[in-house]
């Protein structure tokens, strides 16, 4: 079964950090495509990251971008996403998704990043509140 699971989630200050991990189970992330994705509880999901299989290239969405860092623990099998600077509209549940990375998919425009609606395996997602 596939499946990915995030955690480290919470209650956090302006301007303090968080990292959340992103395990996954059953495949290989070093093999895959992987997104955050985060939405505001009434909002759409939005796409903030991805990390291309093969060359680990990462786009960030310019509201991250300088704050969120991606990285990953081959051996643990696991993806994070570091969080810093954090700010109130950062508040969200996190997602993380993955893909096979030998699939063909809708890239982000002006990227050759898959889209996370491309995205084939999804945790249920972290909540990061944001608040003073």
């Amino acid at each position: 079964q596939l499946q990915l699971v995030e955690s480290g989630g919470g209650l956090v200050q302006p301007g303090d950090s968080l990292r959340l991990s992103c395990a996954a189970s059953g495949f290989n992330l070093n093999d895959s495509h992987i997104s955050w994705i985060r939405q505001v509880p009434g909002k759409e999901r939005e796409g903030i990251s991805c990390t291309r299989h093969g060359d680990d290239f990462t786009y960030l969405v310019d509201s991250v971008r300088g704050r969120f860092t991606v990285s990953r623990d081959n051996v643990k099998n696991t993806v994070f996403l570091q969080m810093n600077n954090l700010k109130p509209e950062d508040t969200a549940v996190y997602y993380c998704a993955a893909a096979s990375g030998s699939g063909h998919y809708t890239v982000i425009p002006g990227t050759t990043c898959p889209h996370y609606l491309s995205m084939t395996t999804w945790g249920k997602g972290t909540l990061v509140t944001v608040s003073a």
